[in-house]
């Protein structure tokens, strides 16, 4: 009976955090920034990632709410915990942006939730692994080359883009002018103005 009980209050504490979600949703569309930071804030409390998510949004951006990116920085961390894809991809960004000195591990901790996001379809996370792993300090081409494709796969023109660039450079893969034209016609049909001067070249 007490393990009844607490998974219905768990249930019931799940069921309100999604109420409050959708009504600061509701709220955000109808200009009340104020009233949808709220609901979030209290969906948030009772563990729900998409309003962790939301609250980082609104302190990252100011809306509702005093600008704060450490603010935002914490909740990202509290939804990215709790396999939310884009705010692993976010607080993944952030920890990127810190000093060495500012957290201990912080890059090796910001590749996982960016690789975690990058698996879970953020196409966003992929291209910028793809291009981190290609021009990090100690390169790792193949690795980057395997992001690009991915990302260029869901539709990224820069990413498609990168990828000719690998193979016409032979970063990651045998060099092929002819594959490198492939992906810059791609590249380019998709709006990447960089692939046209690239063909022009």
């Amino acid at each position: 009976l007490e393990a009844a009980a607490f998974q219905l209050r768990h249930i019931f504490r799940i069921d309100i955090a999604i109420a409050l979600n959708i009504l600061g949703i509701e709220s955000m569309r109808a200009g009340n920034s104020g009233m949808a930071y709220t609901c979030f804030k209290l969906a948030a409390e009772r563990g729900y990632s998409k309003a962790q998510f939301n609250v980082a949004l609104c302190y990252e951006h100011g809306i509702g709410t005093k600008k704060d990116l450490q603010k935002a920085a914490v909740y990202y961390c509290q939804a990215a915990s709790r396999q939310h894809p884009m705010a692993q991809y976010r607080y993944g960004r952030y920890l990127l942006g810190l000093s060495p000195a500012d957290e201990v591990g912080s890059q090796q901790k910001a590749l996982t939730f960016l690789e975690q996001a990058a698996m879970a379809g953020i196409t966003e996370a992929q291209a910028y692994l793809g291009v981190f792993y290609l021009r990090g300090l100690q390169p790792k081409e193949e690795r980057g080359l395997k992001y690009l494709l991915l990302a260029a796969e869901n539709g990224d023109a820069q990413s498609r883009y990168h990828v000719g660039v690998c193979y016409e450079q032979g970063l990651g893969v045998q060099q092929s002018l002819a594959a490198a034209l492939r992906h810059y016609r791609q590249a380019a049909a998709a709006g990447s103005s960089r692939a046209h001067q690239r063909l022009r070249a």
